[in-house]
């Protein structure tokens, strides 16, 4: 399936305003667990930091880790790319009428984008799995950082990442060029360019896989059959949202043996 459309045409029902656009936000913050992931890791490497911090968001996409990262300190500097004009184009208007005048979007390729020696953090939420040249980009990125900068992923894993179950299926969602990372694959990749360390654990255990299908899967699938489901889409999170945000809490406070989707980090 095609999930690009889907989330334009779900950014488009939100974008009619700046109200609108952050219960957008927070909406996608509560329903994906890899925000939640993501939020928890970002909240640890933030003790102790300063005022005067340099972020890559590196494919950025709607703009929600951005808007997350910019509401920790108004102080840190943010740079968000992405490859997609009319998306950095329509991020920057809403940052500029939220007054978030720490943070900037630009056109970027990130096997092509480097800055040596620039950032503190690096966040790359659900973009690797869309790039062929991934080293190119793990070896940029390092350039890019300072030394001890930090380097963190969330990305599908290969034990069912991607919603694929066996060694014949395909992705679910169709844009990934690779259905999902091992671990010791990402960890080798990240220190052949450049990294002196890296760890990954798993996320979307049990747990998580099951709140993903809830609160995802479905939707999406719903939403592919006809945009009529709109409508009612409102009424089936009613339902079964409770159960996937107990589900999504289990998911992050467990430890995973095994799991859908990996949490990477790689220090320079």
């Amino acid at each position: 399936m095609h999930y690009d459309p889907i989330k334009r045409s779900v950014g488009n029902v939100f974008n009619k305003s700046p109200f609108l656009r952050k219960m957008f936000y927070h909406l996608l913050d509560l329903l994906l667990l890899r925000a939640w992931h993501v939020h928890d890791e970002l909240n640890k490497w933030k003790k102790g930091k300063g005022n005067q911090i340099h972020i890559l968001d590196a494919g950025a996409g709607f703009g929600q880790h951005t808007f997350y990262l910019s509401g920790m300190n108004p102080n840190w500097e943010i740079l968000a790319v992405d490859v997609k004009q009319e998306q950095v184009e329509d991020c920057n208007k809403f940052f500029a009428q939220i007054g978030r005048k720490h943070v900037k979007f630009e056109v970027a390729d990130l096997t092509k984008y480097r800055l040596d020696n620039t950032y503190d953090l690096a966040l790359s939420v659900d973009v690797m799995e869309h790039i062929l040249e991934d080293v190119l980009v793990f070896k940029n990125i390092c350039a890019s950082l300072k030394p001890g900068g930090m380097l963190l992923i969330s990305t599908p894993s290969d034990q069912g990442g991607s919603d694929v179950q066996e060694g014949g299926e395909t992705s679910f969602i169709e844009e990934h060029v690779r259905d999902g990372y091992n671990i010791k694959e990402i960890q080798e990749k990240l220190l052949s360019a450049g990294f002196s360390k890296a760890e990954a654990r798993y996320d979307y255990g049990t747990p998580g896989k099951i709140s993903w299908k809830l609160s995802m899967k479905y939707p999406i699938l719903m939403l592919g059959t006809s945009k009529l489901f709109f409508i009612i889409l409102p009424f089936y999170y009613l339902i079964t949202y409770p159960f996937a945000f107990a589900l999504n809490y289990l998911d992050t406070v467990m430890s995973h043996k095994t799991g859908t989707g990996l949490i990477v980090k790689a220090w320079k």
